[in-house]
């Protein structure tokens, strides 16, 4: 093994929200950096980082960008809630099994998979569960039913050779964020923002700087404690379950929107949602739908987790609170 600052790694989606940042925080500790995005990234070829462009469905790519890591983040990933399965099934499964594949050809130690919790969302409330909460047997997206296969294979090829861990942050928020504030401002600014129900039921979220964190502790716990934590899934949060509706508009109050005090009933909801998601089958009408039962589901439940297994075992501690993160947003 060599010394800290001697290794190679690799970030796969190293353009996104998550992966760049955690490309900062891996450059910061000295180690030298390889990515592989679809695009081009001018500003982390200027940082030195090795820059990749490829498609995780071509087996090429992961084994061209791995060669000489020593580990692997491996953050790429097609979200969302709308697009045909098959192309959930390439960018999530088909492209971690190629990440699989490279770490095996290249002899690459620690592989740490940026999961999601929806991988055992079946609708409902799910308050204060751990781990042990098993995946449900349908899914009503393919986002987290090919989350939940790709997961599963990077926890099956955990072994004496590769030392994998899984980890499902929720609700990555803070600057930098160029994904989940941006749709929520344009919603809220053209007047299409609504809470679906009373807004009070409760979820997690995290701040970037602690999803990092925890992204660079399950490393350290694969390197020097492998059997603390290797072959296991970790929910990671801020461990402060709030209110939708204070989330939602506290991240709104940091960009200057006015808060969102409609609502639309459940029942409604859940109405329209079959109805755009059925309309937006088979009709040929543009984008996405507004809402579809998975967004539903996520927007009316409540989900937040018991994140005492990734104190325990990683020894992550959130240590940006919600308070500090909103007045670092405000000030970005």
């Amino acid at each position: 093994m060599g010394k800290a600052k001697d290794l190679t790694v690799l970030v796969t989606g190293g353009g996104g929200f998550l992966g760049k940042a955690l490309i900062q925080a891996l450059l910061a500790r000295g180690h030298r950096v390889h990515t592989l995005n679809r695009g081009r990234y001018e500003d982390l070829l200027q940082q030195g980082v090795v820059c990749f462009r490829g498609d995780l469905a071509d087996p090429r790519a992961a084994l061209m960008a791995a060669e000489g890591c020593d580990a692997v983040f491996h953050v790429a990933a097609k979200a969302g809630y709308w697009g045909r399965y098959r192309d959930y099934y390439r960018a999530n499964v088909t492209g971690t099994q190629h990440v699989l594949a490279a770490c095996k050809a290249h002899g690459i130690g620690q592989l740490i998979y940026t999961s999601t919790p929806s991988v055992v969302h079946a609708g409902g409330d799910l308050e204060g569960i751990d781990e042990s909460w098993p995946y449900p047997k349908h899914f009503s997206a393919h986002y987290p039913a090919t989350k939940a296969e790709a997961e599963q294979a990077v926890l099956a090829a955990n072994g004496d050779a590769l030392a994998t861990v899984a980890l499902r942050p929720h609700l990555i928020w803070g600057p930098g964020d160029n994904h989940l504030l941006p749709r929520l401002v344009a919603r809220a600014e053209s007047g299409r923002l609504r809470l679906i129900g009373d807004g009070r039921k409760r979820i997690d979220t995290i701040y970037i700087d602690n999803a990092v964190d925890a992204h660079l502790k399950a490393w350290d716990c694969l390197r020097k404690k492998p059997a603390a934590c290797a072959g296991k899934a970790y929910f990671i949060s801020q461990g402060d379950p709030r209110p939708q509706a204070e989330i939602i508009n506290s991240l709104l109050a940091t960009q200057g929107v006015d808060p969102v005090n409609k609502t639309v009933p459940l029942p409604l909801a859940r109405a329209l949602g079959h109805g755009m998601e059925l309309a937006w089958a088979l009709l040929p009408l543009p984008g996405e739908p507004p809402l579809t039962p998975f967004l539903v589901e996520q927007l009316s439940s409540a989900h937040w987790y018991d994140i005492s297994a990734a104190r325990r075992d990683l020894g992550y501690e959130p240590v940006i609170s919600i308070e500090e993160g909103l007045s670092r947003l405000r000030h970005a």
